[in-house]
């Protein structure tokens, strides 16, 4: 029985007894979705409710009175050992050997669609993330959004939404000017532009500018030939980097393209009717304030042109009217240094006459790398910084994925390269990995001594190990619908990690595969079953992380 269907079971008998007269809601209440938790003593039983506390008033009755009746009927649910009443008036609820078993075939029938649902389908969700200027490599903040809003795309689609993943190509602006500015002059032999860039990866845009266009120093506007040339270059390098890190995007929107194709200005008039904003001092302000700014901010310039914010605010409103996938929700991932972009994109959603809901910001913290307990602060490509390559080189696709999704996005991160390049048990990444590479060996082993599930009894699986395992095997839905909700793909990676936990002492304590001349009994059969359905479950958590699930290791 999953948490799901106890909740449901839990459900019609409350509706049993409303039904019955037992309990009567009073006027104008409502029924709360029921929902089932495990305690956090596992002698308080397998699941426990507060229901009887959440309806309490609803029915004119005290918590006790309700939990006693409910308590009842729960006890009458096929699968339901024993209902006791805890305090104010918590159930908590056994259930037999064998309803609680039952998860492990539920699981590998499931297989990879298990923890999955379709609650947030109809929602088109547009998750912008990494959006890194093409001006160099992708530094390691990038790399981290890269690994969270991936990891966040999967979780949502998960949940049933449709994901659009987009990456904001930054192509106007002065960056992009000394950008190219560096480029002529690496061309031209002399030293970078004072506000220019440095790094290998210059001279390597550089070279490759000159031998696709080998006049470009002569042409009438050397800057604009390098400009042009280099941005592609860029960010091609920038899009394979990516792709071989496993992300990969629906749409790349170019910035420029809102004011080629006139939707500033268009949106400028726009503005001016809207409440939102005010004329001062010869310009128009947003009044950000509202939303939390610590300032009002400049939209229209005094001199008639548009502020950076304008180019903001005409994006959200593409977005939400795009002809395809429009947005019912616009997530952006930022830097630490963009703090101030939460009052100011939710005003620009309010000043178009949008729910300033729709707009979601998530702030991501720094990466600091260290090896032999020392800042790795230099990259031999880039320069001054640590790009996205270089984590990649010192420990991998799966441990730098890994170790940046898996905790909070809110702190920063020091990462111990030492450490993830370890095949040990302090390595989280190899922690997990290690744990499905075990299944599928223990699986191989069972094949191979005649072990199979053709037939299943759950009721086998009644250990203190195999209730530890199918607890947490269980609370997979939950961990998943939870990080969807809060937009935290770390709980997923501190889930699994919990779970290779559980399964390592399982495997500790229980063998699937007859030993000598043992011969085969359902006991065998069982416990392959709640081996193959931990393994499915730790793989669709990394798959969930975009880290492989290794079958040897």
């Amino acid at each position: 029985m999953t948490p799901e269907e106890l909740s449901d079971a839990i459900s019609t008998a409350l509706a049993t007894t409303l039904e019955s007269g037992e309990l009567t809601l009073v006027d104008g209440a409502e029924l709360p979705e029921i929902r089932v938790e495990r305690p956090k003593n596992r002698d308080h039983g397998d699941w426990a409710t507060n229901v009887a506390l959440q309806i309490s008033k609803k029915v004119g009755k005290n918590p006790r009175e309700v939990a006693t009746i409910l308590s009842e009927k729960i006890a009458q649910i096929d699968g339901v050992a024993q209902v006791d009443i805890a305090g104010p008036g918590f159930l908590n609820i056994i259930l037999d050997a064998g309803a609680a078993g039952e998860i492990a075939r539920t699981i590998v029938e499931a297989g990879e669609k298990f923890g999955t649902n379709s609650e947030l389908a109809g929602q088109t969700i547009n998750l912008e993330f990494v959006s890194a200027n093409p001006t160099g490599p992708i530094h390691l903040g990038g790399t981290r959004w890269a690994a969270v809003g991936d990891s966040l795309a999967r979780i949502l689609q998960a949940e049933g939404a449709h994901v659009v993943r987009e990456y904001y190509f930054n192509d106007h602006g002065t960056q992009i000017d000394r950008f190219a500015r560096s480029l002529l002059a690496r061309a031209q032999g002399n030293a970078a532009p004072e506000d220019g860039y440095g790094g290998e990866y210059i001279t390597d845009i550089a070279n490759r500018v000159m031998a696709e266009h080998p006049e470009a120093l002569t042409s009438e506007d050397p800057q604009e030939v390098f400009r042009a040339a280099g941005v592609k270059f860029m960010f091609e390098d920038i899009k394979k980097s990516l792709h071989d890190f496993k992300v990969d995007f629906d749409v790349f929107f170019h910035e420029n393209s809102l004011f080629e194709e006139g939707k500033v200005d268009e949106l400028l008039e726009k503005l001016k009717t809207s409440e939102h904003l005010y004329f001062k001092d010869g310009a128009w302000w947003l009044k950000s304030t509202d939303f939390g700014d610590d300032k009002d901010r400049v939209v229209i310039k005094s001199d008639g042109n548009a502020a950076y914010i304008a180019g903001d605010i005409a994006y959200f409103q593409d977005k939400i009217n795009r002809p395809e996938n429009p947005a019912d929700i616009a997530i952006y991932m930022l830097g630490a240094d963009h703090h101030g972009y939460v009052a100011r994109l939710k005003a620009a959603a309010a000043a178009l006459g949008d729910n300033p809901d729709r707009v979601e910001v998530m702030i991501g913290q720094m990466v600091n790398l260290v090896r032999d307990g020392k800042p790795v602060r230099m990259s031999k490509r880039a320069g001054t910084i640590v790009i996205l390559e270089d984590l990649v080189e010192a420990v991998g696709v799966d441990a730098a994925r890994y170790t940046l999704t898996r905790y909070s996005v809110d702190t920063n991160i020091d990462i111990d390269l030492d450490l993830l390049t370890k095949q040990s048990n302090e390595n989280p990444v190899f922690y997990v990995q290690y744990a499905h590479a075990r299944t599928c060996n223990v699986a191989r082993n069972a094949e191979k001594a005649g072990v199979d599930t053709s037939s299943f009894d759950a009721s086998q699986l009644n250990t203190e190990s195999d209730n530890e395992l199918i607890a947490v095997l269980s609370q997979f839905p939950q961990a998943v619908k939870e990080a969807a909700t809060f937009r935290e793909p770390h709980r997923i990676a501190r889930y699994i990690e919990t779970l290779a936990g559980s399964y390592h002492r399982w495997y500790g304590n229980s063998h699937v595969a007859p030993k000598g001349e043992e011969e085969i009994t359902d006991l065998h059969r069982a416990r392959l079953m709640l081996n193959n359905a931990a393994g499915q479950v730790l793989s669709n958590g990394l798959n969930m992380l975009g880290v492989t699930a290794p079958e040897k290791m």
